[in-house]
Formats: C-alpha cells, structure tokens, sequence
C-alpha cells in the first residue's frame, strides 16, 4: 500500500487533491464528533432507537430532496472551485452553528445549519470524486480508488479522535460542543487554502463539455437539473455497469445504516451504563476505530487480489453476509468488533469497486450527475434503514432476528450481483442540449 501511494504522490495534481481531501475529511471527523456528542451522547439525552432515527431524518432526509442539484453544477462548474467554496462555506456555517449553540442549546436552528452543512459536505465529496480521473492516468485508478477514500476515513477518524480528546479537556456542556465546532472551522479553513494549490481548470469539467453557468443563471440551471438528473440516470442504466454498482451500493448502505443506528444503541445501552453518557462515547468510539480497521483492511487487500471490480462486489458482499451472521450469535464485546472489523471490510471493499466502475464507465460529462445520484441514494436509504431500524430494534440496539434477516439479504444480493455483465454497454452521450 506504501509503494503505491508513493507513486501516486508523485503525481503532483493527485498529490494537491488527497492533501485537500485527507484536511477536508479530518475537519468532518471533528464536525461529526461534535455532533455525535451533541445528539446521541449528550447526559441530558437519553438514546432510545425512535430519538435516534428521528436525529438521522432530521439530517439527512431533506438533504436527499435538496442533494440532487448539486449533481448537475458538478458537470457545469469548475470542481476547483466547489473545494475551494464548499470549505469556505462550513468555515462561516460552523461558526455560526457553534455560536447558536452555546447561546441557545439545541434548537430548532441548530439541526438547520447542521443539516447544510452535511449537505455541503457531500457536495465537496462528490467533487473530490468525480475529480480524481483528471489527476491519475486510467491505469493507476483502482488503485487509488483503494486509497483515497479509506485515507480520507482514516483522516476523518484521527479528526474525531483529535476533536474527542479536546473535548475531554474541557467541562461538559454546550461550551465543549462549541468550541470543538470551531476547530473543526479552522481546519475547513485550511482545507480551501489547500485547494487554491490546483488550477482552476484542472479537475473539469472540460470546457466543451461545460455549460456556462454564473451565479446570474443559477436558476435556470436548477430548472434544468431534473432533465439533468434524468439523463443521467438513463446513462448509468443504459451502461448497465454503474447503474447496477450504485444499486448494489445503495442496498448495501441501507443495511449498513441499520446497524449504525444498531451500534449507537449497543455502546450506549447494552456495552455501557445508559446513565453514563461518556462511556457510550468512548464504547462507539473504539467500535467505530474497529470498523475502520476493517476498511484498512480492505485497501490492503483489494488491489493485491487482482478481481475484477464486478467480481470483487459479489465478495464482499459476502463477507458482509457473514459479519451479520456473526454479530446474530450473541451481543459479546468480542462478539460485535469480530462483526464490524468484517463489516468493515464488506463495506469499504464493495465502494472501492464501485467507485472504480462508476469512474471507468461513466462518461466525463456524467460524473457529476453519477456520484450525484450515488449520494441521494446514500442519504435516502440511510434515513430509510434508520426508519426501518426504529421500529426492528430495541432500546439495546440487538435482536438476533434482524442481523439473521440482514445476514441472507447480503448474500441473496451477492447472488443476484454475480450475473452483472463485466463491462458497459457502448451508448451515445447525449450530455450536450
């Protein structure tokens, strides 16, 4: 894994895009450690699986209405400029959400701005997505599609570390959940510093491609974003590869939301005393860090297996049937980080694959559209499995009947991947009106 970052940090313009995305994702860590304390960890707020599912609809729900039209602007504007912008836009939201905190506690304003800002931050994910092609040659991109994503987790998790650690050296209350939001600013801060290092052109669209769009003709993009949208969504079908990857990855997210929920609810309620708020936090802390040892895990091991992407999806998905069946056995601290290190590895090796083929087979002028739809589909099944989990699941965040039932839809989705066709359809584009 070493060698091949070393070769890709050769690559000047994938050198300057990673450093934007390790800074930009370890400013998300510290934002969602602030928030995870404020929401689901806070003394005064008991977990029941009804409150938190009503935390990730509140969210991420309107997001998935509003997320779609970021898609189309990534395929218009220049994705330098969405770095820059998306970061300087949470520097100045974030402020302000951590004044509102320590003035007026959680209110109706503080599960606004948290939700654009999350919105914002998927934008900025998308960009950095769609994006990366222009900085490495075809014949290196699994492989960093293998390390960027899971370095940028890593950053994201070292943030939340560094953002719980400073947390703990201050008295409980809204003023720690405030002043962790403001180094969270400061690092979005550098983060668009950092993109200003890329030209402005580098990452496209390319300008034949790229529709003209200011500020002034914002509207009239924003009418067009549902035919936008559309075409888009008939490519990816009509290309069959990376209509059916995000399909799969969509499915896949709707069972890894459940057990997010399922693991908020075990670290606070089943591992922990409930009274204790801190030692939730610090339970679904250490599980967290284990599951994102299995996504380590996975980079290490994707590019050394030499599958096929299609091929490589059915795996882990596989595996992710087997993390279920593991965590259904009994509710041991053993037990659950046995599951979430091959939960892990389900996870994180499934979206490298996919990125891969969404990427490979999605033309330049669709990218933004495809990881557009990729996100909605993120956002809505999330909500949806947290819905689901609300009414499945108890307080304790366990119940043998769910993880046995998740269990077989891993492996019946496996089943059903394994006869996706290995290569895409040859279809014209119709990007240009």
């Amino acid at each position: 894994m070493l060698d091949d970052l070393r070769v890709l940090l050769r690559l000047p313009g994938f050198r300057r895009l990673f450093t934007v995305r390790v800074v930009s994702q370890a400013g998300d860590g510290i934002f969602q450690i602030g928030l995870a304390t404020l929401f689901f960890f806070s003394p005064e707020r008991m977990a029941t699986a009804q409150g938190v599912a009503a935390g990730f609809a509140v969210l991420l729900l309107p997001f998935t209405v509003v997320g779609p039209f970021a898609g189309p602007l990534l395929d218009r504007w220049r994705r330098r400029q969405v770095l820059l912008i998306a970061n300087l836009v949470r520097l100045v939201l974030t402020l302000i959400l951590a004044a509102v905190i320590v003035t007026q506690g959680v209110s109706v304003g503080v599960y606004v701005l948290a939700l654009v800002i999350l919105g914002v931050n998927r934008f900025l994910l998308s960009a950095l997505s769609a994006g990366q092609p222009r900085v490495v040659p075809p014949e290196r991109l699994l492989v960093a599609n293998s390390l960027t994503p899971t370095l940028g987790g890593v950053a994201a998790v070292v943030g939340a570390g560094v953002g719980f650690l400073v947390g703990r050296m201050l008295p409980a209350g809204v003023t720690r959940d405030g002043l962790t939001l403001v180094f969270a600013a400061v690092v979005f801060g550098i983060a668009a510093t950092l993109a200003l290092r890329l030209g402005a052109d580098q990452l496209g669209p390319d300008r034949a491609e790229r529709r003209a769009s200011g500020w002034g003709a914002l509207g009239s993009d924003l009418r067009a974003t549902v035919t936008d949208l559309a075409a888009g969504a008939r490519h990816l079908v009509a290309r069959r590869t990376p209509g059916a990857a995000i399909g799969a990855m969509g499915i896949q997210r709707f069972m890894y939301g459940v057990n997010f929920l399922a693991l908020i609810l075990i670290s606070r309620n089943l591992l922990t005393d409930p009274a204790d708020a801190d030692a939730g936090l610090r339970m679904f802390a250490l599980l967290t860090a284990v599951s994102f040892l299995g996504n380590g895990l996975a980079v290490l091991v994707t590019p050394v297996v030499h599958v096929d992407p299609t091929r490589w999806i059915v795996v882990c998905l596989g595996i992710g049937g087997v993390s279920q069946a593991v965590l259904a056995t009994t509710p041991t601290q053993g037990v659950i980080v046995a599951a979430a290190i091959l939960l892990g590895v389900s996870v994180q090796g499934t979206k490298i694959a996919v990125d891969t083929i969404v990427q490979r087979d999605t033309k330049d002028a669709f990218r933004g559209r495809a990881f557009a739809l990729y996100d909605v589909a993120f956002n809505a099944l999330f909500v949806a499995a947290a819905a689901l989990a609300a009414t499945l699941l108890p307080d304790t965040g366990w119940t043998r009947l769910a993880f046995v039932a998740l269990a077989v839809v891993y492996l019946a989705l496996a089943a059903v991947y394994t006869r996706v066709p290995r290569s895409p359809l040859d279809v014209p584009c119709e990007a240009g009106r």
